[in-house]
């Protein structure tokens, strides 16, 4: 891409890829907010059966990218693999305004993300001249966008399912992926193309990316355990609060799933204080910790949140609606901060890593964590039935710091070769 086809200091094609990807966020939580309450509260679906359901489709979502990955870079190419991967995402959102076509709608959603996820992302470092240090700040902007999506999802769908109607809902999540997908049609000649990583490679830069996939496999691993507590957030945790929280803020009920909105709200506020913080750090000669330290961090960080909602518990009141809706706002600024040390971390440290010619495969790869973790987490839902919510977020909580022990030992192994593979914080610019 040529330098002066830039906007706000990147590459235009960074604001199209930003803009799709937060539309296609928007459907996706979307559906997300609605799907718990849907299966538990229209559809009669027991708790166990309905958290099973939910862990299984949100696993489902994150495997086939998988095969999508493989196929964009062996065949289709990024840009036709979105393209296919998004019209099947709009046709099963649509699909699932009809009761009856729950599980086929569902199918269609996990077929048109394997497509779609790991080739939208992958085109992001393909922006930049090699040695750009803007590419590592664009996985900051790039991940405000996802969280742009799932910000705005919950107020708009949640609220139009929760007072007018499910379907509604389900319906508006369809029309925010035609929009993603109008976006990026129109914005394509600002994008690469995929002839541009058919170049030929040096034999040393394969050579080096090859030998770090011992590394990726080592934090897919414990990225996994990270996944399973993590997605609690959009399973169990929406039960507790539909029924202990008490919604009640200046005479005005809040929907309930307005609330998962305040994990993405607090992503794109506090993400450029970090960065900045960071930044200033190292202005100061202060060295900023390494990738795997900071994703360390992050996993211990969720976990204590988790600790904090489960003492929380144990110390209110058992009887309904009994603990203030404060709380939960509390919950969520602590686990969004922590989240912002690991989950973007993650994505850029796959992006740098990844072998050459094999970068949609290794952001797949990066996301079948998620697919491991969500599946894991709907098998670790069904506890919910036989614990205290004290309890289960107890252990909740102690899944994240395990995962984060982890990836600390995985830094002690790895320092130098780590180290030296990714660029210096002083280098990003704040999204």
């Amino acid at each position: 891409m040529q330098t002066k086809d830039t906007w706000f200091g990147q590459p235009k094609g960074l604001t199209i890829l930003f803009l799709t990807e937060m539309w296609e966020k928007f459907s996706f939580f979307g559906m997300r907010a609605l799907q718990i309450y849907y299966m538990t509260k229209e559809l009669q679906f027991s708790q166990a059966t309905a958290s099973l359901i939910f862990g299984s489709y949100a696993a489902s979502v994150y495997l086939t990218p998988i095969f999508g990955g493989i196929i964009a870079d062996r065949w289709l190419g990024r840009k036709r693999a979105v393209i296919i991967g998004g019209l099947l995402m709009a046709v099963g959102h649509f699909m699932m305004t009809f009761e009856s076509m729950f599980f086929i709608a569902m199918a269609f959603i996990a077929l048109g993300n394997g497509l779609f996820l790991p080739n939208l992302p992958s085109q992001v470092p393909l922006l930049y001249p090699k040695g750009d240090p803007r590419a590592v700040s664009a996985f900051n902007v790039y991940y405000v966008g996802v969280n742009l999506g799932g910000f705005l999802a919950p107020l708009i769908c949640g609220a139009l399912g929760e007072i007018y109607g499910w379907h509604y809902g389900f319906g508006a999540a369809g029309i925010g992926m035609c929009l993603g997908l109008l976006v990026y049609v129109m914005g394509s000649k600002h994008l690469p193309s995929d002839r541009e990583e058919a170049r030929p490679v040096p034999t040393a830069e394969t050579a080096a990316g090859q030998s770090n996939i011992g590394l990726l496999l080592s934090v897919w691993f414990a990225v996994v355990l990270f996944r399973s507590a993590y997605e609690q957030t959009g399973n169990t945790l929406a039960i507790w609060a539909d029924t202990s929280i008490d919604r009640l803020a200046f005479g005005w009920q809040i929907p309930v799933t307005w609330f998962q909105s305040l994990n993405p709200m607090f992503v794109f506020l506090i993400s450029p204080l970090l960065v900045q913080a960071w930044m200033r750090r190292e202005a100061r000669g202060i060295a900023t910790p390494p990738a795997l330290s900071r994703m360390t961090m992050g996993a211990v960080g969720v976990g204590a949140a988790f600790g904090l909602l489960a003492m929380l518990i144990f110390f209110s009141s058992a009887a309904p609606n009994s603990v203030s809706w404060i709380w939960l706002v509390v919950f969520f600024a602590v686990f969004t901060l922590a989240e912002l040390h690991i989950l973007p971390i993650g994505l850029g440290l796959f992006a740098v890593l990844a072998p050459a010619r094999f970068g949609a495969t290794t952001i797949a790869a990066w996301f079948s964590a998620s697919f491991a973790g969500n599946f894991l987490s709907g098998v670790i839902g069904t506890a919910w039935e036989y614990m205290t919510p004290a309890g289960f977020f107890l252990m909740i909580a102690g899944l994240c710091c395990f995962s984060g022990l982890l990836l600390s030992i995985i830094q002690k192994r790895q320092r130098q070769p780590l180290m030296q593979a990714m660029p210096r914080q002083s280098d990003m610019q704040a999204p």
